[in-house]
């Protein structure tokens, strides 16, 4: 082997030493098979993914259009405000025990004042929630300024009677962590996805300050 050739080879082995050195560690990872670029959520639910904010329903589905239930958007939203989720209070609902996964964000909510049981002492974890009320938890467990302004751009949400609820939703509207089922219309009533969730954290996080997700790469 001649020396000009030898110096090639030293020359093209540290150009790949130095390619892999500058690879990103911490590339972020989409393990679903169900969400890819074409949805509305994969920036959401790849970030929150990634941050451990958010998990699947299996180790290779999210179910992005799936009804999310009170139990897990409990738990994404415990996540997502960094709880302590054992050293709580005892939420003392009679169907949810201590030896299920969501124990402790639903107690940590509760203390936190963001969730509340029926009057008959339950939680019902496995119902789904309208997004509605996600808005009401949102703005409760980031802590947001409710808005003062009880119309909103939606007219679906301008004919509720509740006001509270109207303020809630338009405290999204303020935050810019809605823009609407369509430019004019909330969809109240309409149950919340597992998808829908993600965004809502994503914008919520970015919103308050916490917003220091940076996908490095997409695999």
């Amino acid at each position: 082997m001649t020396i000009l050739k030898k110096c090639w080879i030293f020359v093209i082995g540290i150009i790949t030493a130095s390619i892999l050195v500058a690879a990103p560690a911490n590339a972020a990872t989409n393990p679903f098979i169900d969400v890819t670029t074409k949805d509305t959520h994969y920036p959401a639910i790849v970030e929150l993914y990634n941050k451990g904010i958010v998990e699947g329903t299996s180790s290779k589905t999210y179910e992005p259009y799936k009804q999310v239930t009170r139990q897990e958007a409990a738990l994404f939203i415990a996540n997502a405000l960094k709880l302590d989720t054992v050293n709580v209070p005892n939420a003392k609902f009679t169907d949810v025990p201590k030896s299920s996964k969501y124990y402790g964000a639903i107690a940590a909510l509760s203390y936190k004042g963001v969730i509340s049981g029926y009057p008959d002492g339950t939680f019902r974890p496995t119902n789904t929630l309208t997004r509605s009320q996600i808005a009401k938890m949102i703005t409760l467990a980031f802590e947001l300024s409710i808005s003062k302004n009880t119309v909103t751009p939606f007219k679906d949400v301008n004919s509720i009677s509740d006001i509270p609820t109207r303020q809630y939703i338009q405290t999204l509207v303020d935050y810019k962590i809605t823009t609407g089922t369509t430019p004019t219309t909330f969809s109240p009533y309409t149950a919340l996805t597992r998808g829908q969730l993600a965004t809502f954290l994503k914008r919520a996080i970015d919103a308050t300050g916490g917003g220091d997700f940076e996908i490095i790469g997409i695999e």
